[in-house]
């Protein structure tokens, strides 16, 4: 069945006409781009598209040249003092360093350092988040474990479940299913959908896998060489002309006979070579 999108709401935070750069190479070049609550925006696109780059914009950790980033109530969230922003957006970044000597309850504990005083106090609602925190993200069973003891999948996790206990309104991942086997992957992608639909947060996704962001997005932003090539839903954007005109590769797209998401294949060289061949033995007229 095909999904029902949310209406159309305001955007919680946006970039409009975004331009970075490292150094003194321009990397984004005008990009707009809006978050709504309860919806989850995807951005995708090759690599070196930017995608990455202007989800650190929407968190701050990368100043644009021109353009500004707003909240919904604040025309430039650089004006924000840093813990005010902190309580209002989270991002989980592709990587972060693993701490020694504490536990997955400490560490998910340090979302909740913009909620906190001085000297860690005055935050009543901590032990809630954190409890529910550790366990929509299936990590309460290794809470007092160190988290120099995890795997790399179990690590995302409990990243995730930090950012969770933040209990922003907007949700920031970049890459978020790295690292993670096939249940996780599913199950981070229903989680998020989850936080969208059920809770109303507004999340920006970065995705290298096409069908992870037709099932789980309302909307794409499919970027190259810097620039917004394409927006709208899934299947607006996803389409065998578009991606394979970005990507440099044939990519096949069909539509699921249940869902009808769009499910795309991208063709490799080998396979499409076999593919002729095969066709070539059918169309082979029959010795006479």
């Amino acid at each position: 069945m095909a999904r029902s999108f949310p209406a159309v709401l305001p955007p919680a935070l946006s970039g409009q006409e975004l331009r970075l750069s490292y150094g003194h190479h321009e990397v984004v070049h005008g990009v707009d781009l809006s978050l709504t609550q309860g919806r989850v925006t995807a951005l995708i696109g090759p690599n070196g598209s930017g995608k990455s780059t202007v989800l650190r914009s929407l968190a701050r950790l990368h100043r644009p040249d021109t353009g500004n980033v707003a909240l919904d109530d604040v025309e430039d969230v650089l004006t924000l003092h840093p813990k005010a922003f902190a309580r209002r957006v989270t991002m989980l970044s592709q990587s972060r360093p693993t701490p020694g000597g504490v536990t997955v309850r400490d560490v998910v504990g340090f979302g909740r350092h913009p909620h906190r005083g001085r000297f860690r106090t005055a935050d009543p609602d901590g032990p809630r988040a954190i409890e529910h925190a550790l366990s929509i993200t299936g990590v309460s069973t290794m809470a007092d474990r160190g988290v120099d003891e995890l795997s790399g999948g179990e690590l995302q996790r409990v990243w995730l479940a930090t950012c969770l206990a933040q209990d922003t309104g907007v949700l920031l991942l970049d890459e978020p299913t790295n690292h993670l086997d096939l249940r996780y992957q599913m199950d981070l992608l229903d989680l998020v959908r989850d936080l969208a639909t059920e809770h109303g947060v507004a999340i920006g996704v970065v995705l290298h896998d096409l069908n992870h962001a037709a099932t789980v997005a309302d909307h794409v932003v499919l970027l190259d060489h810097g620039e917004v090539r394409a927006t709208g839903t899934p299947a607006e954007v996803l389409t065998t002309d578009l991606l394979s005109e970005v990507y440099g590769i044939h990519v096949d797209v069909h539509l699921h006979p249940v869902s009808s998401r769009p499910v795309c294949e991208a063709r490799s060289r080998h396979l499409a070579s076999a593919e002729l061949d095969h066709t070539a033995d059918i169309v082979q007229p029959a010795a006479v």
